[in-house]
């Protein structure tokens, strides 16, 4: 039996939107309404996945029950598990304790059950990703846990079950795995032959987008995930397994700029991939109208491109994974000393979705330091509040060093949409307001060398030029102020997020 395509579009519940959801008429969308919003993803807007979430918020358990009977004509026409996929983000144990990883796998079982029951292909559910995976045993370990609770599930209850084995998706969230990715995927296409008794057709890898440049930087980022694609390039001819990359990010430049307005763009920097994630900002800030053309573009297009990706050799290769630390370490060396800062705004920043409470030491600690940081969309949106975008942090030295190294022109062909990221970014920059933190804290100083520096290197404009920016700069001006005398700053704060069309 043939796989199903690999679904090009993935909408997920990041909670990165600043107006209104189309389907709830509110920001805020409550677990209670992804059922409904999870269906409006499918039937209106062709999404072909849609992610539920078990990581770091509060999940409803009965999805499929919930799916099944509310919408049975839907599912008969469109089946899910071969036109629809419904993919599960459980928890890593590895790095938080959670009872919830059992709870899914016992979900994906029951899922065959209800489906049988209302006469739907089954199973319905058959894959699982990951996150922050960063070795071969977390995802040999999965396997192996969730063959035993199948096997467990048959004696206790005789339920027989066809879903002997899942696909993991492997979700990779740090420069540094990022660009070592395509050897644990080499090792796991080794264990899923032995595992299985058959080597398998297709491995799907995730590849996130805001946890890396949260902690590392926009440039570090772009170049690891060029690594990782020519890599799996190199690693599908090698293996004859096709290996399906899949890039995780949001509206804004700093956390993928995956949004209805840049999609061309977009397409062009991730060649190679077959699958983007269609955040909340994405559906919401945008006109309906033009957030399902986006969509079927992506959903056209990268069938036809995902062998496309840029081929590095062996030397460019080299220069990039060299060049990648000492670039974050500028990044991270003024992130550590604003963090005060940023966190501060970001403790302003409203709730969209009903998450677990979380805060992270850079995203998630990764032994780069103890600054606590808030997650990354109130990251971002917290440096855009501050008329500081975060793609510009660190982002000036990089290209600096470039320059001096004579790696400039390869940076740029390794990322085409730099200048047009950075100015999309430098728009949003309120001068005025990073002077009056430099005041407060020298290390804002950094990020008028980078200014300048980009300016320098690659004749970015930055600041206000449209009549939105000007509007952006003035909230921000008002956040500041605001918070130099401790008022609220609810409203300025919604309005500029919903002027630049993402919270962050």
């Amino acid at each position: 039996m043939s796989l199903p395509p690999v679904p090009a579009t993935m909408a997920t519940q990041h909670p990165d939107n600043a107006s209104v959801s189309p389907y709830t008429g509110t920001r805020y969308v409550s677990a209670a309404d992804e059922i409904g919003e999870c269906q409006w993803c499918f039937q209106d807007l062709d999404v072909q996945e849609y992610m539920w979430d078990w990581e770091g918020k509060f999940v409803d358990e009965a999805v499929i029950d919930r799916l099944f009977q509310t919408y049975p004509d839907y599912f008969r026409a469109e089946p899910l598990g071969q036109r629809r996929h419904l993919t599960f983000r459980i928890p890593n144990i590895w790095e938080e304790a959670s009872h919830r990883l059992p709870r899914a796998f016992m979900n994906l079982i029951s899922a065959e059950q209800a489906a049988k029951r209302f006469g739907f292909p089954a199973p319905p559910l058959t894959s699982v990703i990951l996150p922050m995976a960063s070795s071969l045993d977390q995802l040999t370990y999965l396997h192996e846990r969730f063959q035993a609770i199948a096997q467990a599930s048959e004696q206790v209850f005789e339920h027989e079950t066809g879903l002997r084995h899942i696909e993991v998706i492997p979700l990779f969230e740090s420069s540094e795995i990022v660009c070592q990715s395509a050897e644990i995927l080499r090792a796991y296409i080794q264990f899923l032959e032995e595992f299985t008794g058959s080597k398998p057709e297709r491995v799907r890898v995730f590849l996130a987008r805001s946890d890396p440049a949260l902690n590392g930087g926009l440039i570090p980022t772009i170049l690891a995930i060029k690594v990782a694609l020519s890599d799996y390039a190199a690693l599908e001819d090698e293996t004859g397994v096709e290996i399906h990359p899949w890039i995780g990010g949001g509206a804004l430049p700093f956390r993928g700029g995956i949004n209805p307005h840049n999609i061309e763009h977009a397409l062009q920097e991730y060649r190679g991939v077959s699958s983007l994630t269609v955040q909340s900002a994405f559906r919401c800030d945008y006109d309906l109208k033009d957030v399902k053309k986006a969509i079927t573009l992506i959903n056209r297009e990268l069938p036809r491109t995902r062998r496309t990706a840029r081929r590095l050799s062996r030397t460019e290769r080299q220069t990039l994974v060299d060049f990648i630390p000492r670039a974050q370490s500028e990044y991270r060396s003024t992130l550590e000393q604003i963090a005060d800062t940023v966190n501060d705004v970001a403790a302003h920043m409203p709730r969209h979705r009903e998450r677990v409470q979380h805060i992270g030491i850079f995203g998630y600690s990764r032994g780069v330091g103890s600054v606590k940081l808030p997650r990354a969309i109130k990251f971002t949106g917290s440096l855009y509040s501050l008329g500081v975008p975060p793609e510009l942090l660190g982002t000036g030295r990089a290209l600096h060093m470039a320059a001096e190294e004579g790696t400039l022109d390869l940076l740029r062909e390794c990322y085409p949409n730099l200048q047009r990221d950075l100015a999309h970014a430098g728009h949003y920059l309120n001068p005025e307001n990073l002077e009056y933190l430099q005041g407060n804290n020298t290390a804002w100083g950094d990020i008028q060398t980078d200014m300048d520096l980009i300016c320098q290197q690659i004749g970015c404009e930055v600041g206000p030029t449209d009549v939105h920016h000007i509007l952006h700069r003035n909230m921000t001006s008002s956040i500041y102020h605001l918070l130099s005398i401790d008022k609220n700053i609810d409203i300025p704060l919604i309005e500029a997020a919903e002027i630049r069309r993402s919270l962050g």
